[in-house]
């Protein structure tokens, strides 16, 4: 054997080496996206009922708020309705209240001086 030949066997058996290397690297990148493959269809297998759920919750609490708003527009009007009608009040029962305290002043005023 010369050197040539146990250079040709060396490097044969390096290159031999490095294909068995990368075979093994590729058998594990395989498996990696396999399981790759496999968690991002349970993923989705889960995901949809999910977003299915929240899309009920988010109906829901659309329903709640609009229930909401139809209360405050509710007690917006009575509170206008119970403002007009304390004015109403006031404008009916204080004129002759005013009148009334001036009368009663008037008595008191007069019958002061008498004394």
């Amino acid at each position: 054997m010369s050197g040539g030949e146990i250079a040709g066997i060396i490097f044969a058996s390096s290159f031999a080496l490095l294909i068995l290397f990368i075979g093994f690297v590729l058998i594990k990148v395989a498996k990696l996206v396999d399981e790759t493959a496999r968690t991002v269809s349970t993923f989705n297998q889960e995901l949809e009922p999910m977003l299915a759920e929240a899309r009920v919750t988010l109906t829901e609490a659309n329903k709640q708020l609009k229930r909401i708003d139809q209360i405050t527009e509710d007690v917006e009007q009575v509170t206008e309705n119970i403002s007009s009608l304390v004015a109403v009040f006031t404008a009916s029962l204080g004129a002759p209240l005013a009148k009334l305290f001036g009368v009663v002043q008037g008595v008191v005023k007069t019958l002061g001086k008498r004394r």
